[in-house]
């Protein structure tokens, strides 16, 4: 079965020569991108939709969100508009609230939460634990998450738990949670962050992930300059998020290795810290991407279009170097070749804009722009 997209009054595939082409057409077959070029010359298909000069991007690849909980933190956001520091300690209300949760309550909190992120573009999305911090419940997580996207993320160490020692739940992380976690998981992550785990924590989790076969990703520079851009640079990993605070050798590191710098600035906004510096990072050649966080207590947002916006407004990016974030970047994050563009081959994850110019999703934020949803992602 094929579909032809024609009149695309401006079509992003990220296509070396020509990423943005206009009075653009596209042709799906199969669940793929079979052909991209000028609507006067698309090929017939077994199917035609006229889009009437609407644009057309690739869907956003979410490469950071934590879906799986209950409850929320509204309190402490009130709190910290109203100037409370935010420290790493709230997670622990969330794993109290998700502990109590049933499985049924759990998927279908998380359902409804993919529901929202794909009415706004986003087509795929990587989910993580973290805040269930047992064997038990961060294995539920993850198999939950599992329902909804084969991008799962073991982050059992996400902060310790009430009542232990660090040094002993990481060994619970590293023994019987992570045995229990890696067979729905693709990736390990760890909080490498004060009030939660340093360097060498950090690195004794990401290397038991690894030798259980997943692939790393970290949490690094979100409340202060530490070590996780580093150790990230030294293990490989696929990305560092956050990066809110980086010095010159973090930035080199970055651009030299080819670590992925994911930049969640629905963090900053909710929490009042600095704003990430975007163009410093591109003008490096550092790959970036961009992500939601969703989470309960310092990004409760579904929005990659709100994401956008605020990356061009307070991290210096263009409407389009943002999109790229969103889209290719993501799928960098996640190391996938098939999803965050729209070339020949690419999975069929089209997104229609009710605009004429992907600078919409900046230029009108808040307003609902997607007009349509097109992908075979699960």
């Amino acid at each position: 079965m094929s579909t032809a997209y024609l009149n695309i009054g401006e079509l992003t595939t990220w296509d070396e020569e020509r990423p943005v082409q206009r009075d653009a057409g596209l042709v799906v077959s199969d669940g793929r991108v079979a052909w991209v070029g000028d609507s006067s010359a698309t090929p017939a298909a077994d199917d035609a939709v006229d889009l009437a000069g609407a644009a057309m991007i690739p869907g956003f690849v979410d490469s950071h969100t934590h879906l799986v909980f209950a409850g929320d933190r509204a309190a402490e956001f009130e709190a910290r508009m109203a100037g409370q520091a935010y420290t790493a300690g709230g997670i622990r209300t969330t794993v109290t609230a998700t502990r109590q949760a049933s499985d049924e309550q759990l998927a279908g909190l998380v359902a409804a939460r993919v529901a929202e992120l794909r009415s706004q573009g986003t087509t795929t999305v990587e989910i993580k634990s973290g805040y269930g911090l047992d064997v038990e419940a961060e294995a539920r997580s993850l198999r939950i998450a599992g329902q909804f996207t084969p991008e799962t993320t073991f982050l059992g160490a996400h902060v310790v738990p009430t009542g232990w020692a660090a040094d002993d739940y990481l060994a619970l992380v590293t023994g019987p949670m992570l045995a229990a976690c890696a067979p729905h998981a693709r990736w390990v992550d760890v909080f490498c962050e004060r009030g939660a785990f340093d360097a060498d924590q950090a690195r004794t989790v990401l290397r038991a992930g690894m030798d259980a076969g997943l692939e790393p990703r970290i949490h690094a520079g979100q409340l202060g300059f530490g070590p996780g851009v580093q150790l990230a640079c030294e293990l490989g990993a696929a990305a560092a998020d956050h990066c809110t605070y980086l010095d010159a050798a973090d930035v080199a590191a970055l651009a030299d290795t080819g670590v992925v710098a994911g930049l969640l600035p629905g963090v900053e906004f909710s929490t009042r810290h600095p704003y990430p510096d975007a163009r410093r990072l591109l003008a490096a050649g550092v790959r970036v991407a961009l992500a939601t966080d969703c989470n309960p207590g310092t990004s409760y947002t579904s929005s990659m279009p709100f994401c956008i916006a605020l990356a061009v407004r307070e991290l210096g990016m263009t409407p389009l170097e943002a999109l790229h974030a969103a889209t290719q970047g993501g799928a960098w994050s996640l190391r996938r070749d098939d999803i965050g563009h729209l070339r020949p081959g690419a999975r069929a994850d089209l997104v229609v804009l009710n605009a004429p110019s992907h600078v919409h999703l900046s230029y009108r934020p808040g307003v609902p722009l997607v007009a349509g949803v097109y992908s075979t992602a699960r």
